[in-house]
């Protein structure tokens, strides 16, 4: 073979461009990109507002007055001997003047005068003292108390509502949508599938809002029916927390089916030749087979109910309140951030700001689970050949 010839093979094998492939593959890599992007922004947003919900001074009222009035150059201020009790170290505001409390002997403070930048004024008397309040981490982890307007930061009354609703779902949608898969992938004939299939894509396609009034006007009279209306609140975690397990059968039904349908069926003859029934070869080999696909629906599906919004906003309460009792009112995360953000709320407020934080926790919680599944899938993944 000549030269030339050569040179002409290997220009005919050379690999020809393709238009199409090239704006595919750039097109799918935008998307990707774009995604990531945007989940960037997202985790920007709500760093940036929650570090000032954690920086912002909120003023708390004392119902404590100044007792005399006081010149500009004074330092000791008398004030009545009502109200809370002030520190030394703490930080008060008297009119538009901002002081520090050096000490405290009986009814009179010795301050120092205009702090933050505020100037020294003469006051008058009975006028109303501030102390400043910031919220910590500490407090907002532990706190029990959620009143932000009055510096109280605790987050623990939403936390707790929307754990116990997550509970209560994943008890009533994790065993169900579990059977129900078990059932499609093992026994359904292809006219069952034909049926069953189609109704979980219908609930699975009911908008929450319609599932939000159906606890609140059908399961909580049932669970006041059958408890007492004493026991049962109108409003209350447990009817919410079932709905919102109806609402995630669906989902958790078709993730685990997936996973069962993809072990192979070498796997269910062998089982059947060695003598085992229908049922022992689902639970003991197939099951087990598909182990890691079914924790993944169950955490993504623990995902979503954390994430529920409009079932809680409308059946579980709309006031904070720590309590462990599921057939009490209570507000979680998602329900009080639709309260709040949905009134009459100025920007750059304490409330503003603290909704930030609340949704960074729910995009925390989510972040540990998906990492969480993420492992379990790795650890227990089984392929076969």
């Amino acid at each position: 073979m000549s030269s030339s010839q050569e040179t002409s093979l290997v220009v005919a094998l050379r690999r020809k461009p393709r238009r199409t492939e090239t704006i595919i593959q750039t097109f799918l890599f935008l998307a990707a990109a774009i995604s990531i992007f945007t989940t960037v922004g997202i985790v920007y947003e709500l760093g940036r507002e929650s570090l000032n919900f954690f920086a912002r001074t909120q003023w708390e009222e004392t119902n404590k007055q100044i007792a005399a009035p006081i010149a500009a150059d004074d330092t000791r201020i008398e004030v009545t001997t009502s109200g809370a009790e002030l520190q030394p170290g703490d930080v008060i505001r008297v009119g538009e003047e901002i002081m520090r409390v050096e000490s405290v002997q009986s009814t009179s403070l010795v301050v120092q005068r205009g702090q933050q930048g505020t100037p020294p004024q003469a006051h008058r008397a009975a006028l109303d003292i501030f102390t400043a309040r910031k919220a910590t981490l500490l407090e907002f982890l532990t706190g029990t108390e959620w009143a932000p307007q009055i510096g109280r930061f605790g987050v623990w009354p939403l936390l707790n509502a929307t754990l116990m609703t997550t509970t209560i779902a994943m008890l009533i949608a994790l065993p169900t949508g579990l059977s129900i898969a078990i059932y499609l992938s093992e026994y359904a004939s292809e006219r069952a599938r034909g049926v069953l299939k189609p109704t979980l894509e219908v609930l699975a396609g009911i908008p929450t809002v319609v599932y939000g009034y159906f606890a609140l006007t059908f399961m909580t009279p049932l669970l006041r029916a059958v408890l007492g209306k004493d026991v049962v609140e109108i409003f209350n975690t447990a009817s919410a927390g079932i709905v919102i397990g109806i609402l995630v059968i669906p989902l958790v039904t078709s993730m685990s089916e997936d996973a069962l349908h993809a072990v192979p069926s070498s796997l269910r003859h062998a089982a059947y030749a060695l003598g085992a029934t229908r049922l022992e070869t689902a639970v003991k080999v197939v099951v087990p087979a598909a182990f890691s696909g079914i924790v993944a629906a169950f955490i993504v599906a623990i995902s979503r109910a954390l994430g529920e919004t409009m079932v809680v906003a409308i059946a579980a309460g709309a006031g904070p309140n720590f309590t462990f009792n599921p057939f009490k009112g209570a507000e979680t995360m998602t329900g009080h951030i639709v309260r709040i953000s949905g009134g009459d709320l100025s920007y750059d407020s304490i409330d503003y700001n603290s909704i930030f934080a609340i949704g960074l926790m729910l995009f925390l919680f989510t972040l540990v689970l998906n990492i969480i599944s993420q492992r379990v899938v790795r650890r227990f993944r089984e392929v076969y050949e």
